[in-house]
């Protein structure tokens, strides 16, 4: 078992189909699937990852972007030092939904953590919401910004790791406390009562 100095809680939203499984995948394991069922209620995973002279274990909390599965994503969010809030650079609708994930994320987490907004699937050709308008909503919010492809994979280790960098830095500065609740039994991980998935495209 691979070992680590500290755990940082990381928790994706976004609406359904905005490629948030397929981020997880490709950070995680380097791989993206074409066939990536829809997420039903919350999936989990977690790397270990050097950060200075310490070894940080991310655990990245993979939430359902469909709104009957809202109540239960919302009690995942505490304890989360890191909200990755993303969108489909092709489909307007889910940028138009960032506002809901986002009280969420200022409502339910610690007011010094971090969120990253993240415009997905920029290897898209048929791209509706421009950089220059996330941009804005970005800097209206307080929010970091960037683009990624899970597919290619563009962007998407370089995301993670900056916010693991930046979370990191605010911890040792201490602006951020870890606390217990972000943390989870080694044991949990090999729960049988593992999160179920729908078919019919990744979230």
């Amino acid at each position: 078992m691979s070992t680590y100095t500290m755990i940082f809680k990381y928790i994706v939203v976004g609406g359904m189909g905005t490629g948030k499984t397929s981020l997880l995948n490709r950070f995680i394991d380097d791989e993206f699937y074409t066939d990536c069922p829809h997420t039903i209620g919350i999936e989990f995973a977690a790397k270990v990852v050097p950060v200075s002279d310490e070894r940080i274990k991310v655990q990245v909390w993979d939430t359902a972007g469909q709104e009957r599965f809202r109540a239960i994503t919302r009690s995942y969010f505490r304890g989360a030092v890191c909200t990755l809030l993303v969108y489909d650079v092709s489909r307007r609708k889910s940028f138009n939904q960032l506002t809901t994930w986002l009280n969420d994320a200022q409502n339910l987490t610690n007011p010094n953590s971090l969120i990253l907004l993240i415009g997905n699937k920029i290897d898209l050709e048929e791209r509706v919401v421009t950089r220059e308008e996330a941009e804005e909503f970005a800097q209206e919010n307080n929010l970091l910004y960037t683009e990624t492809s899970a597919k290619t994979g563009e962007n998407v280790n370089d995301a993670f790791m900056d916010m693991t960098k930046k979370v990191y830095k605010l911890v040792k500065e201490g602006k951020l406390k870890l606390t217990t609740t972000e943390t989870i039994n080694e044991t949990d991980l090999q729960s049988d009562n593992k999160p179920k998935k729908d078919s019919g495209g990744c979230c």
